[in-house]
């Protein structure tokens, strides 16, 4: 069976001790008037700042480059992860005149799953334990876009400052190497670790 087409961004699973991601989060801002609508499953940078009390601003991650951790939660003040003006909505629309929240698991040591951007050639056992970049996506309306690059994105090597480590698959039903394949990656260049990231093996 094929696997399925179903992009959702970034979503933690476990840590790299094998125990399974416990919902462990930290709260972080987003300036009102933020250009860009931000989605659970969205990967983040420090934006620079805080709000006025102090919670440091994210802004949208890139392609390449550091990242701060992905976002879980959003909502319209930091007691509630929900906009309670709109309960249909499950993201922050881009540049809303508020300021609000988002639970982000900005731990270096947690393992993500993402889908594989099924762009051309698609990457195999091989590229398993190499690095890789992401690929940007817009939400669809719930959750996140983002996937993880495919060889015809960008060939994963060993490049320390690629952004992705890729882990293998993930170990669920009809998941197989090939188009949109479901891989299980850890953030290689972490903005809360030291340094630059591991080289791919």
């Amino acid at each position: 069976m094929a696997n399925v087409n179903r992009a959702s961004g970034f979503t933690p699973l476990k840590y790299l001790n094998g125990s399974p991601w416990n919902g462990a989060a930290n709260m972080y801002s987003i300036d009102a008037s933020y250009g860009t609508a931000l989605y659970i499953g969205d990967p983040v940078i420090s934006g620079g700042g805080a709000d006025v009390n102090g919670v440091p601003n994210i802004a949208i991650g890139a392609t390449t480059g550091a990242l701060r951790g992905v976002i879980v939660g959003l909502g319209t003040s930091e007691a509630i992860t929900v906009n309670p003006l709109n309960l249909n909505i499950t993201y922050r629309p881009a540049s809303d005149p508020a300021v609000w929240y988002a639970m982000v698991v900005d731990d270096p040591n947690v393992i993500f799953g993402i889908q594989e951007h099924a762009n051309g050639t698609a990457l195999t056992a091989a590229e398993v334990g190499l690095n890789q970049i992401s690929v940007s996506g817009t939400g669809n309306g719930y959750v996140s876009g983002w996937q993880l690059a495919s060889t015809t994105d960008a060939t994963a090597n060993t490049t320390n400052t690629l952004q992705l480590r890729l882990l293998g698959l993930q170990r669920i039903p009809n998941n197989a190497f090939g188009a949109y394949a479901k891989w299980l990656v850890q953030i290689n260049v972490h903005e809360l670790s030291h340094g630059l990231g591991a080289s791919g093996v």
